[in-house]
């Protein structure tokens, strides 16, 4: 049905009077709109019926309305016009492309502003934010705009500059409440200007002008234009204020549009009513073939397409875009490339018909980890329908579905249907995009190991290079479902901690959620912090202040990466193989573990399909897991970890989280001081053993930190000179490791003696601890002759003593000993080896699971969960009962780990 026009707007076409007075005209409908091009201010001196060509640069005289066509020109004016008066606005312009008509409308924000955007938008759009959001100063939130109450959180009087929307969006066609979203952030910020990206619609089947928005925006390359002959973009609105600004910036710029493309899109728009109207009835037929067949078809005018209600009320039409998903990528790629009358291209809108795929064509610049996050299937094809006869169009798109296996003819039904195969590996699909998006309903197990500062700790705070190196001692984590609407923490290894909270108790109140692709802010959210304390952790007591803290940062990230209501119920238990509060980084490791598991349950990363395997044209060489997670997951999960080491320890370096994700060996400098910042591999680096030894003395971190930062303001010349030198070792060190002419015998010599020097200044900086010392002083003494020194914040914890490749199996068992008989915790291990890792969620990498360990009181374990312990899986009985010492073992034996 054609969509209604309001009689009051100014730019209705004048109708000829009326015959009598008792039989008044009525206004024209939209499509005689389109066709008639009137614009009574500015009649043709010859009456031409079509508006002519003013190609030309000048115009003569003084005074006149037209001096320069970047300023003004007759045939854009016309079109201007034309576009206003369908488009129920005051004030319209075009310029070169519909990029270009956002990059105008963008540069109305300044430095500091905010903008609220969609978290589906055209891959273009994606990447000028991204551009704003890096060099304007600009603040992106990117949301689910299908819920008008996700966006309330981030609406700011004074601070939101811009709501920029698109509905439906491109290419999932989800549905945005435009009038909805207009109203209520009109109310929380009334001077944010709402802006529509109208290009899926046009004019003829949606005016968001019409529902409360302040600026429109088309790309009339598309159905405007229709034809794909020509570049344009459009503005439209409706207040004054706007209109002059954008007028400006669009006469400094000078991308308005020239005048053969002003005649070439005003010629274009005479017809857009009959293209669309074709164009969708064969939408409609297409979408209607597609999911009679079982594929997921995302398109508004299906009866079970989300929010097609809303729609339905602010639209005329459903549009001749749609989508669909058929499970498999290798599928849909051999689909698109076995049709003859769908062309294969990027944009739409035309009268031809055009089949893609957005994660390999118009959506390529975002980030796979960002689609994924997103929810953008690497399967989806997009269909942009033209005016070909329907039938043609369902029977090209037939065979490509024939060719390509992804349907088969049922002889019994005597009709084609989804390829049985298809349909099996979208179930497997389904389930893997469950486990691989972090439903509640799935269970991560992950893990992340130690770390040991070799050279540079403390120092590091204040702008030093540290050099740092993983351990094979690890902690580990594991989320499992719970169906009670609680979440709960387990850490085992602080006093075996264990609390559980109701979901709906929690502090949402103090929420501010952080979207994706939004980074924390530099600061915490210390109202979020005392809200948590002062709610769900307000009965716990003085004596549980480690526990504390965890359970502060497991729930401040689970808060804030939340999205909309999905607020998963979970179980999160953490073990370790590390000395807790030893210096080793077992801190860090948790903060890995709990941002890694949080992220992946909330939908923030996700892992990469299997690799196919080997077939006669593709030979696939297994790397067991190494380097399998993106390294856009590692910095991801090493952004979240250093916000739960800010919670934990107020201000860390970044080192021990850096070191727990990326593993092997770093050179990290922190930013804000003269050096270069940043974290710098060290390429072969060779793997060395260590003893580390806790002296069980308990530390504290945030004293020491302080400290140090005192003695600097104290004895700033002292402490200075004490930092330089330590640099120096950092950097001797560096190049020793990273020297591969070097023999094995000349560097362990090398480090050795850096291990003593960086001790020494380590003393003088006032970090040491007298149990240290004795440590040190032990395996410094004959028969031994080691270097020991500190490790991490120093006033207790760990030391660290290497052990030369010679040095004899019965003096290392001796100095064991010795170091047990004094009552401290030896662990010989190796330093340099992977960091994250997360047990594989594909069947095909698992292992059959072992018996569960039985539950104290039973003669064998139970088969199936009982009533009281219904958020148990299957690992988490063995995981929390297996001794710390078979730890590591199991889990390995569970199947392949991916790591980083």
């Amino acid at each position: 049905m054609a969509p209604s026009i309001d009689p009051k707007l100014v730019h209705d076409l004048p109708t000829p009077e009326p015959e009598s007075p008792l039989r008044a005209r009525k206004p024209y409908r939209f499509s005689t709109l389109c066709a008639t091009v009137e614009n009574p201010s500015q009649k043709d001196q010859y009456g031409s019926s079509s508006v002519p060509i003013y190609q030309t640069a000048t115009f003569k005289g003084v005074g006149g309305e037209y001096d320069y066509s970047r300023s003004g020109n007759p045939t854009r004016s016309h079109l201007e016009h034309h576009i206003a008066k369908i488009s129920s606005a005051g004030h319209a312009f075009t310029v070169s492309s519909g990029m270009a008509a956002l990059d105008v409308i963008l540069r109305l924000l300044k430095p500091g502003d905010e903008i609220i955007a969609g978290d589906d938008l055209y891959g273009g759009t994606n990447r000028l934010l991204t551009y704003v959001k890096t060099h304007m100063g600009v603040v992106v939130h990117h949301v689910d705009t299908t819920d008008a109450t996700t966006l309330y959180p981030y609406i700011k009087p004074g601070k939101t500059a811009m709501v920029l929307l698109e509905s439906p969006t491109n290419p999932l066609l989800k549905i945005a409440d435009l009038a909805t979203i207009s109203k209520e952030v009109k109310e929380r910020a009334p001077d944010a200007i709402i802006v529509a990206d109208n290009t899926m619609m046009s004019p003829y089947l949606q005016r968001p002008l019409e529902h409360g928005s302040d600026v429109v925006y088309d790309s009339a390359t598309k159905y405007l234009s229709g034809h794909h002959d020509l570049m344009a973009g459009v503005i439209t609105c409706n207040r004054d204020d706007i209109a002059k600004q954008i007028a400006f910036i669009i006469n400094s710029v000078g991308n308005a549009l020239t005048p053969i493309d002003s005649f070439l899109l005003l010629r274009g728009v005479k017809t857009l009513a009959v293209r669309m109207d074709r164009q969708q009835a064969s939408a409609a037929l297409v979408a209607t073939y597609l999911h009679s067949l079982g594929f997921l078809v995302h398109y508004p005018g299906l009866p079970d397409h989300p929010g097609r209600d809303i729609h339905q009320r602010i639209a005329d039409g459903s549009g001749a875009v749609l989508s669909f998903e058929t499970g498999d990528k290798e599928i849909s790629e051999k689909i698109v490339a076995a049709t003859r009358l769908w062309g294969i291209s990027v944009s739409f809108g035309c009268v031809n018909s055009l089949i893609s795929m957005p994660c390999v064509m118009s959506h390529a610049s975002i980030d796979p980890a960002v689609r994924a996050a997103r929810g953008l299937p690497e399967d989806l094809i997009r269909l942009c329908v033209g005016i070909e006869d329907s039938s043609d169009l369902l029977d090209d798109l037939e065979h490509a579905l024939i060719d390509a296996g992804a349907i088969e003819l049922d002889l019994l039904q005597n009709k084609y249907i989804r390829a049985r195969k298809v349909a099996d590996d979208v179930i497997s699909s389904a389930l893997g995009k469950l486990a691989l998006n972090g439903s509640a309903e799935s269970e991560w197990f992950v893990s992340a190991p130690g770390k040991v500062i070799l050279f540079g700790e403390h120092a590091v705070v204040h702008g030093v290079t540290a050099i740092a190196a993983s351990v094979d001692l690890r902690c580990y984590g594991l989320t499992s479902a719970r169906n009670d609407r609680k979440i709960s923490a387990h850490f085992a290894d602080i006093d075996n901690f264990y609390h559980e909270w109701q979901i709906a108790d929690l502090p949402w109140h103090a929420v501010r959620p952080v979207a994706i692709d939004e980074e924390h802010p530099e600061q915490l959210d210390f109202a979020l912090i005392d809200a948590i304390n002062e709610g769900p952790l307000k009965d716990l007591t003085e004596a549980q202040s480690h526990a504390r803290a965890a359970s502060i940062a497991f729930l401040y990230m689970y808060l804030v990466l939340t999205r909309g209501a999905v607020r998963p119920a979970l179980n999160f238990t953490a073990r370790s193989t590390l000395p807790i509060g030893a210096g080793l980084g077992s801190s860090a490791s948790f903060s890995v573990c709990a941002a890694t598991a949080l992220l992946l349950i909330h939908k923030r990363i996700s892992l990469p399909a299997p690799p196919k395997r080997t077939t006669e044209e593709h030979i696939h060489i297994s790397h067991q897991g190494r380097r399998a997670i993106p390294a856009a997951v590692a910095d991801e999960v090493n952004r979240w970890a250093f916000v739960a080491e800010k919670i934990l320890h107020g201000n860390p370096s970044g080192v021990d989280n850096s070191v727990s994700v990326y593993g092997g060996a770093l050179a990290y400098t922190r930013p804000g001081f003269e050096r270069k910042s940043g974290m710098e591999v060290i390429s072969g680096f060779k793997s060395f053993r260590f003893l580390l030894t806790n002296s069980k003395v308990p530390r504290d971190t945030k004293k020491l930190v302080a400290g140090v930062g005192q003695k600097k303001l104290d004895e700033p010349e002292v402490v200075t000179g004490l930092l330089n030198a330590i640099q120096s070792i950092s950097d001797e060190a560096r190049r020793a490791l990273a020297d591969p002419e070097m023999s094995r015998e000349d560097l362990l010599s090398v480090i050795s003696a850096l291990v003593q020097e960086n001790h020494q200044h380590l003393v003088s900086l006032g970090v040491s601890h007298p149990v240290l010392e004795t440590i040190r002083e032990t395996t410094l003494a004959a028969p031994y002759g080691l270097s020991t020194k500190l490790t991490g914040a120093g006033g207790g914890g760990c030391a660290v003593t290497l052990i030369p490749d010679d040095f004899k199996d019965e003096l290392l068992k001796g100095l064991l000993n010795e170091i047990i008989t004094n009552k401290y915790d030896p662990y010989l291990t190796s330093v340099g080896g992977s960091g994250l890792g997360i047990l594989s969620p594909y069947a095909e990498h698992r292992t059959k699971m072992s018996s569960p360990v039985a539950v104290p009181g039973q003669v064998t374990p139970p088969h199936s969960p009982s009533p009281e312990t219904k958020d148990v899986t299957d690992l988490r009985p063995t995981f929390e009962m297996k001794e710390v010492d078979g730890l590591s073992h199991w889990a390995e034996s569970l199947g392949r780990w991916l790591y980083v």
